[in-house]
């Protein structure tokens, strides 16, 4: 590998290069594991270098080349913001450190690749799972990780050099292997087979949650389906739904910490069992589904939340129905900015839930109820939540930022409104892709191809419920109009104070001035009558036409002498 060193050349003193800024920048960069973007699969690689760059320099080299030759593979030209001068200042760093680790070297890379694997399994790796205590699991996965990557150098010095790898290296990364997809990353709850001795998963409410979530029994499992040790019913919900693996993973740690925070502030205190307590899981349900139960009263709908008549199943269809929730809000993106969009989804599929729990059948297929997306890989995502989406990105497109008139394009307050009354039911489940919710505004349509000529066919504002902001002049008018109301009987108090008696601002106080001064209640009157509030009922029109007569009949009887 030293072959493909390329000289240390230093540029002229006289004239500052682009690339010496670049290598003295990219040294901090470098040093930090702060990477671009479009490079972020090599910053476990760098991690690992500045790791054991001081135990073993040369094996840091050889990291830091196999990440230059593995950022040239994902951007071959560069073309990512700040990959040309992050790999420049790589590159240098290597010319630089070449010669330096070189110095005293007495076997190839490939043996000093496996020497030094090796002597890190032994050290730190068997060192920390024969430890007595084996409460510090953050070590043990950081080491597990670290020698991941160290193999994976490994392999690629040892092809270079045609080099095959020792059976005992080979039998050390099997067990890495398996370890490292056991000690998966989690937030606050190790939740792997071997978490039982953390001391967070040794409280009672934290064993008597899992505990629950683990109970599994009679639930109808897809066909062809593995089972794995300690699956939960959020595992079944993915096989049957189709959620993404890593969204399950978070929730399971939610809804464990929801129930266990509940369940530690029972008083009094309940059994020391580890049994989750029933008053904890009602708490929590009412909490989550506040929402979604006002949504239904509201468009006369009962909820699709059936609880069985078995007292010991109720527990477990409480939980599913939570995990359910959970699970549909961590993929909904941007659709959390549409409550009762999701409420819709989780209306549907809690329903598809309660069927496939009592075994119905459906009356189309006369096969048992299966969900109507089906369990693939990321299925959620992919069926339900992108369509919404894309219509969301859609309609952001016709706003032109902003620029377009508000009845062209709908927001996230009209695709959410769609679903305040009960015809958003004909969009359908599965949803109907050519349902008007998934149609563009005919105004924006036509705004979109310029098509200014055609006429307009159908509805005008589709998608529009209720508010339509109509853009114009006229609102600087209508937006302040107590203003110009304040204005004009401002003038026309003035005019008449000017055009009677004296002239002067003090013969307001003389009698015929004071009762021509007075007919600006009339006058305001007619303004407020004019000025046709949105929504004025019957008995506004005559409660304002009742002001007018009694006020001239006042005017007049003043005016009487």
């Amino acid at each position: 590998m030293s072959n493909r060193r390329g000289s240390d050349q230093q540029p002229p003193h006289k004239k500052i290069m682009r690339t010496q800024t670049a290598g003295n920048l990219g040294e901090s960069m470098l040093d930090s594991e702060v990477v671009p973007s479009s490079l972020v699969e090599i910053a476990p690689i760098l991690r690992v270098a500045n790791q054991v760059e001081g135990s073993n320099p040369r094996v840091a080299y050889l990291c830091r080349f196999y990440a230059f030759e593995k950022a040239h593979k994902l951007d071959p030209t560069s073309s990512g913001r700040g990959v040309r001068q992050f790999k420049t200042a790589l590159l240098q760093r290597l010319e630089r450190e070449n010669d330096t680790t070189m110095q005293g070297k007495t076997i190839s890379d490939a043996r000093e690749m496996q020497r030094f694997y090796l002597d890190y399994y032994q050290k730190y790796i068997q060192a920390l799972r024969d430890a007595a205590d084996k409460a510090d699991r953050a070590q043990l996965t950081k080491a597990y990780q670290t020698a991941a990557v160290l193999f994976e150098v490994l392999r690629a010095v040892n092809r270079t050099e045609a080099v095959e790898v020792d059976d005992e290296v080979l039998e050390a990364q099997t067990e890495v292997e398996e370890k490292n997809r056991i000690y998966v990353p989690y937030n606050i709850l190790p939740l792997d087979p071997e978490s039982e001795h953390q001391v967070i998963m040794r409280y009672p409410e934290i064993k008597a949650t899992v505990l629950a979530l683990r109970n599994t029994r009679g639930l109808p499992w897809p066909k062809g389906h593995k089972k794995r040790g300690n699956e939960d019913i959020l595992d079944w919900l993915q096989a049957m739904f189709g959620f993404q693996k890593d969204n399950v993973a978070n929730q399971r740690e939610h809804l464990i910490l929801l129930l266990a925070n509940v369940h530690i502030r029972q008083f009094p205190k309940p059994d020391q069992q580890p049994k989750l307590d029933d008053m904890a899981v009602t708490d929590i349900m009412k909490k989550l589904f506040k929402n979604y139960k006002k949504w239904c009263k509201y468009l006369g709908r009962k909820s699709s939340l059936w609880l069985p008549t078995i007292q010991q199943e109720v527990q477990q269809r409480k939980l599913l129905y939570m995990g359910l929730y959970l699970l549909i809000w961590g993929e909904a993106a941007n659709l959390r900015f549409m409550p009762e969009c999701l409420c819709y989804i989780y209306h549907h599929m809690a329903f598809e839930l309660y069927g496939m729990l009592a075994g119905s059948v459906s009356p189309m297929t006369g096969e048992h109820i299966k969900p109507a997306y089906g369990g693939e890989n990321e299925a959620f995502l992919r069926k339900v939540v992108k369509p919404i989406y894309d219509t969301i990105a859609r309609e952001a497109k016709m706003s032109k930022d902003g620029s377009s008139k508000h009845s062209q394009w709908r927001n996230y307050d009209d695709l959410n409104e769609y679903f305040w009354s009960a015809d958003c039911f004909r969009l359908g489940w599965p949803m109907r892709a050519d349902a008007d919710f998934f149609c563009p505004s005919a105004l924006g349509l036509r705004a979109e191809k310029d098509e200014v000529k055609k006429p307009l066919t159908g509805d005008r504002w589709i998608g529009k419920v209720n508010f339509v902001e109509i853009r114009s002049f006229w609102h600087i008018f209508r937006s302040f109009d107590r203003m110009w109301s304040f204005f004009i009987l401002c003038l026309q108090a003035m005019i008449i104070i000017a055009w009677n008696g004296s002239g002067k601002l003090s013969s307001i106080f003389e009698g015929d001035v004071f009762k021509k001064v007075l007919s600006i209640f009339i006058t305001s009157t007619i303004l407020n009558f004019g000025q046709g509030r949105e929504k004025s009922s019957p008995k506004d029109c005559v409660r304002a036409l009742l002001i007018i007569l009694l006020s001239l009949q006042t005017y007049s009887f003043i005016s009487c002498p």
